[in-house]
């Protein structure tokens, strides 16, 4: 399943500004990246290259790795003060100013051959990255609406990935072609910090989010606070938690690269490279497409199927990666299942925190990450020095690591299994469209209302949105084995009006407690399923559960879902095929309501959402009456579709068949009218006239018998009307003389013995023709 934009008039778009200087801000992170991609690589190969010792070979590659990541333990609290205390576009044109510096320094380096200088740039370079990051990180939710976020996430990692691509190329490249001229590669390293800073004069300018907040020298009492912040949000700590788990393990498998490809493959530096560049595209096309399937959310249930996909391809890696092309398609799986990890984990550090405090906790996600990439630069060190194992075992022992972490993830947060399996159905057999996400809180407690359309109703609300939902469910159903184990790890409410008073008190102040808590909690305010599908009367007990609660009522609206086959369209549920796959539904949320609304507000305000999404989503896609009909009769000709006193049964096929016969007889009686006047009472007769006017185009316009002759004659004076059709036999039986208005023609008359040519000519238009040859023979002219 897909889920679309919300309208235009409902999703809030960020301006054209705001556009630019986002397209601004990934130009300078490309950059950025490609550069300390291509630095860090040409370090290493440097080291490779020096004809040393394998022991100190290993300690210089340890080293680089150790020198890449302390900056950013050292300095992200410094980069999140600068990112809340200034202008976040201000700090992004300073750093790239100081790059400029240590592109200075890494000439040198390479100029002289001296490694330790070399060294000194990868640290400062790092440094400046660490300043950065916050900034980086934190200009995208001010750029771009929250609806964009796991789009702009997709973009900014796809951006970062490919520049790690082409940078772990150019590197091996440069290691390869500039050997003996290697300060050609630091110029040219000195050029793009140029272009960098250039780039990121676009960015559009932003206040200053906390402007009177105090530098801490005191990075770890900083860093404990924000610790603190984030551990008052269950979601915001596992996500930061999993943020330094990737950066540990793609810096494990980093490291493990290199080596594998130039100890295992035998292969040059430039083959080695684009074994980074697998795992770079992959990385790239999993954000890109998992910023694209998130639908305008941040969609929690990828990061699941992300770590169970990178556990996979790392194992996988052990035993089948044995030549260059092999490991190259498995790595860049492996990248594509880390992106797929990594854009809702991104997007959620930086929608979830407070916006005066959003710098600093991106700076401590930041450097928790690289004291991840740290103590995978120890574990690696033991795995290959101390235990000894080779570049194939270490990718084994990833891919368990990988799945342990995720096991005890899920049994910390199973609700997330959940939402990927949902996520899996909903998205296969529904289309979903939202409508109204924003008035969606997003942070806080709420009580969600909606209407109950089928089973699934639920499955759909938690489709549409990236908050958890509580939602109060019967009891039998809560009860049933194949629900429950489900209801409880989503921590359903069960209630039902057969329970004793006190318990059904208790369900309802376990609702009251949850919002007040600041969880979401939905209930189906009708009480059941409809049976009609239209929109029952509501029950009164969401009163009671909001009674002295200060939170917000949403009104929802399922639209499309009636007609499903979880619906009871037609009489039964499940036991029908589906109309079609997708299916196409919408989830519309109206604005949030007081506290105090009454049960007859609210499902009026439930309508008038069903007014407002039925001529953007159904209206567009109806058939017109007339074709709809046709449509219908073929599709199935033998359903039963009219009776009356005189018909006792009148099939799809059979009024299609004669509709075409009414409609020829007619056609030169109604010759050059617009609105044509139909005199009869409601019968199968009557109806069939009516689809033969519309079917050649015209107007019915079907008179109340029951009106004075003064009222006819005026209706048929402002319809223009030439002809009216009506029955001798209706006339009769009228005990008041009527007056028909106009031309009268008879349907006694129009009926009258049919040729067997005719009804073989009915029989064989009705059937053959398409609809477009269909009207013409019967000279409709619109």
């Amino acid at each position: 399943m897909t889920t679309t934009a919300t309208s235009p008039q409902s999703e809030p778009r960020p301006s054209a500004p705001q556009l630019r200087g986002f397209w601004a801000l990934i130009a300078t992170q490309f950059q950025g990246a490609f550069s300390d991609n291509v630095l860090k690589n040409l370090a290493i190969y440097f080291v490779l290259s020096l004809g040393v010792a394998e022991a100190t070979r290993n300690r210089y590659s340890t080293l680089i790795n150790a020198l890449f990541s302390i900056p950013f333990i050292l300095f992200s609290m410094s980069g999140g003060y600068l990112a809340d205390r200034y202008s976040k576009r201000s700090v992004t044109i300073a750093t790239k100013v100081m790059e400029i510096a240590v592109m200075l320094v890494a000439l040198a380096g390479l100029a002289l051959g001296n490694v330790y200088i070399l060294f000194a740039a990868v640290f400062l370079l790092s440094t400046q990255a660490a300043l950065f990051g916050p900034s980086k990180y934190g200009l995208l939710p001010e750029l771009l609406p929250t609806e964009k976020l796991s789009w702009g996430n997709g973009i900014i990692e796809l951006g970062t990935f490919l520049a790690i691509l082409t940078g772990s190329i150019a590197g091996a490249l440069f290691s390869d072609t500039f050997h003996s001229r290697a300060w050609l590669s630091g110029a040219i390293l000195l050029a793009l910090s140029l272009v960098g800073l250039s780039t990121s004069f676009g960015i559009a300018r932003v206040p200053a989010a906390a402007p009177d907040r105090r530098f801490r020298p005191n990075f770890i009492a900083d860093l404990w606070e924000k610790i603190q912040l984030i551990r008052q949000d269950n979601v915001l700590t596992l996500c930061v938690v999993g943020n330094t788990f990737f950066f540990f393990v793609a810096s494990l498998l980093t490291n493990n690269i290199y080596f594998f490809g130039h100890d295992y493959l035998k292969l040059h530096d430039t083959e080695n490279g684009l074994l980074l560049a697998a795992v770079a595209v992959g990385i790239g096309l999993g954000s890109l497409i998992a910023g694209f399937v998130s639908g305008h959310k941040i969609e929690y249930g990828l990061i699941p199927l992300g770590a169970i996909g990178m556990s996979v391809f790392a194992i996988a890696l052990s035993y089948f990666g044995r030549d260059m092309r092999s490991a190259m398609l498995l790595l860049g799986m492996l990248g594509f299942f880390a992106g797929f990890f990594a854009v809702p984990i991104n997007a959620a550090i930086q929608h979830r925190p407070p916006e005066d405090r959003k710098g600093g906790v991106i700076a401590a996600a930041n450097l928790l990450s690289f004291v991840g990439v740290a103590l995978a630069a120890g574990v690696y060190f033991l795995l290959q020095s101390i235990a000894g194992l080779p570049p194939r075992a270490i990718f084994l022992a990833s891919g368990v690591i990988i799945i342990g972490a995720t096991v005890y993830a899920l049994w910390l947060l199973p609700a997330a299994l959940l939402r990927l399996g949902l996520w899996f159905i909903t998205r296969t057999v529904y289309k979903i469209r939202v409508e109204g996400r924003e008035n969606m809180p997003q942070r806080g407690g709420a009580l969600l209302v909606s209407n109950h359309l089928s089973f699934i109703d639920a499955l759909l609300l938690i489709a549409s949105t990236d908050r958890f939902i509580r939602f109060i469910i019967f009891q039998d159903i809560y009860n049933h084995p194949l629900i429950r184990p489900w209801a409880r790890i989503m921590r359903a409410i069960p209630i039902s009006s057969t329970q004793r008073p006190r318990e059904m008190i208790r369900a309802l102040r376990d609702a009251t407690d949850a919002i007040q808590r600041g969880q979401v909690v939905c209930i189906f305010a009708e009480g059941q399923i409809t049976r009609i599908g239209t929109l029952l009367p509501f029950r009164r007990g969401f009163e009671r559960i909001m009674k002295g609660v200060d939170a917000p009522i949403v009104p929802v609206h399922l639209d499309g879902v009636w007609g499903s086959i979880f619906s009871f369209e037609a009489g039964r549920f499940l036991w029908k095929w589906p109309r079609r796959i997708p299916y196409p539904v919408t989830v519309s949320f109206g604005a949030p309501m007081p506290a105090t609304s009454t049960a007859f507000e609210v499902r009026r305000s439930v309508q008038e959402l069903h007014t407002e999404a039925w001529p953007r989503q159904r209206k567009e896609k109806m058939l017109p009456l007339h074709r709809a009909f046709v449509h219908v009769a073929r599709s199935h000709p033998l359903r039963f579709m009219m009776a009356d006193w005189k018909t006792e049964k009148l099939r799809f096929g059979s009024a299609l068949v004669k509709t075409v016969f009414l409609a020829r007889r007619l056609r030169k009686t109604w010759a050059g009218q617009d609105k044509v006047g139909i005199f009869m009472p409601p019968s199968v007769a009557g109806a069939l006239i009516n689809y033969a006017a519309v079917l050649l185009g015209k107007v019915p316009v079907n008179l109340n018998y029951t009106a004075s002759d003064e009222a006819l004659a005026s209706s048929a004076k402002q319809c223009n009307l030439e002809t009216v059709i009506t029955s001798q036999q209706f006339l009769n039986n009228v005990k008041v003389k009527i007056t028909v208005p106009g031309k009268s023609v008879l349907i006694e008359d129009v009926a009258a013995t049919p040729s067997t040519f005719e009804k073989l000519t009915a029989f064989l238009m009705a059937w053959l023709l398409p609809q477009p040859l269909l009207e013409r023979a019967l000279g409709r002219s619109r």
